[in-house]
């Protein structure tokens, strides 16, 4: 047992360069762009495709239901990635766990690309899609998480949440390549074509993005904060009862050990809701119940997110950048309280029937209630906790909040608004996802420039 701490013992941090901040910032984004674009990839096909070439002897409403669900059950293994590799990523460092999560990512989707459908081998099917949507969400489940983590604690403090951002701007290039290839396969195959090969492509050429980001994270260095926490040593975090026994009264150590948990966690969590849950309902749900509901083009709806994502591109680091400025908290009560006021219209416009409308609704909605919030989420978050459990504080309120809203979400809307055959449920969904991040943002302390070397979190 280690009996004290000091600065021989301890790794000493290596010097990052403005290059190595690039490279941490190009893997971040490439990484989360890759896990989005898996996710994306499946949730756009089970709204379109799945429904029928996986579970084609029921009716198109039970379809519909049974493709949501299938993509929720990835958001119950990806909690079980969040508590592995969480807890692997506090305690050997951030950069090895980030090599396994996109292995498992790249590996899973290519893997549904090559899948046997209903029609050539019956329930067996769906089953396998379901193994591998497991396997999927068990890496990404960290992914995310040790992408946000990496970039703030590489980012300078006073351009933590533009340079935090970035993982954002992942989740909307990631959106934006898949929504872009499902609207490109919608235009140019007949449905018979979409059917038999064409739903195959999208999955299979994430394995050339998988080999790029794996390449790219060979040479990334591991996070100074990770090498500057004071519990860790030769590159590994002290053990628990390592850490009491070097600890001193009102040293670092004491106060990152004895601190009670819990508070940051249940406000990052209430942080997480109106992000997960108004992303689930746009991005996965309304692509659905557009095509299946609305008597617009079948392509409108992927269009709609394909130019909000690009809208996106400006809407991200101008609210990371805002966010340096004002603080997070301000930022947050304006954006989920702009949510909840336009969620009505917003659903007014999409349900208009008019393709314009749906265009409208879904790039406004997608910006103000899922991306601005999501720039903010990514540095916030970090800011919240302390070094020595970030990323698993981190990734479990990512995804315990993703089953709560983003998995749930879509399932649920989808049974309401077969039962009262309206969209008013949807847009209710919205308003209640807002309040209560608005809420939790009201209860959460200011983070903005907070030290993130500390063990202890904000709270």
């Amino acid at each position: 047992m280690k009996d004290s701490v000091t600065a021989a013992q301890r790794t000493p941090s290596a010097e990052r360069t403005t290059r190595d901040l690039a490279r941490a910032a190009v893997s971040g984004w490439l990484g989360t762009a890759m896990e989005f674009m898996d996710f994306q990839l499946y949730s756009l096909a089970a709204a379109i495709v799945f429904n029928k070439i996986f579970f084609p002897d029921v009716s198109p409403a039970i379809g519909l239901i049974a493709a949501m669900a299938t993509y929720g059950v990835g958001y119950v293994a990806r909690l079980a990635g969040a508590v592995y590799f969480g807890r692997m990523g506090d305690r050997i460092g951030r950069k090895k766990v980030l090599y396994l999560t996109i292995l498992l990512m790249g590996a899973s989707t290519t893997l549904i690309g090559v899948l046997p459908t209903y029609a050539s081998i019956g329930i067996l099917a769906p089953m396998l899609l379901v193994a591998l949507r497991l396997v999927q969400g068990f890496g990404a489940g960290a992914e995310i998480a040790g992408a946000t983590v990496l970039l703030a604690e590489y980012a300078p403090v006073q351009r933590r949440g533009l340079v935090s951002s970035l993982v954002s701007l992942g989740t909307n290039s990631g959106t934006l390549a898949a929504s872009g290839l499902w609207a490109v396969l919608l235009a140019t195959l007949s449905e018979d074509q979409l059917l038999s090969w064409g739903w195959r492509l999208p999955f299979l050429l994430s394995f050339v993005l998988m080999l790029f980001a794996f390449w790219l994270r060979r040479g990334l260095k591991e996070s100074p904060v990770f090498e500057e926490r004071p519990d860790v040593v030769d590159g590994v975090a002290m053990a628990k009862e390592e850490v009491i026994a070097a600890a001193h009264e009102g040293d670092v150590l004491a106060a990152g050990i004895r601190q009670r948990k819990g508070k940051a966690f249940f406000l990052a969590l209430g942080l997480r809701f109106g992000q997960a849950g108004n992303s689930g309902l746009m991005q996965t749900f309304l692509v659905g119940y557009i095509a299946t509901n609305l008597a617009v083009g079948r392509s409108v709806p992927t269009d709609a997110i394909v130019y909000g994502s690009l809208l996106g591109f400006v809407t991200v680091p101008l609210v990371g950048q805002l966010g340096d400025r004002f603080g997070r908290r301000a930022l947050y009560l304006a954006l989920t309280a702009l949510t909840a006021v336009v969620a009505f219209p917003v659903m007014l416009l999409i349900t208009s029937g008019s393709s314009a409308g749906v265009m409208l609704g879904m790039v406004l909605g997608l910006n103000v209630g899922v991306l601005g919030l999501f720039s903010l989420e990514s540095v916030t978050m970090a800011e919240l906790f302390g070094s020595r459990t970030r990323f698993t504080q981190l990734a479990l309120a990512k995804e315990i909040g993703g089953i709560l809203a983003t998995a749930i979400g879509p399932v649920l809307a989808a049974t309401l608004t077969a039962v009262t055959d309206n969209w008013w449920p949807i847009a209710a969904m919205l308003v209640v996802y807002s309040l209560i991040t608005f809420v939790s943002a009201l209860l959460a302390p200011e983070t903005r420039g907070r030290d993130l070397v500390r063990l202890e979190d904000a709270v």
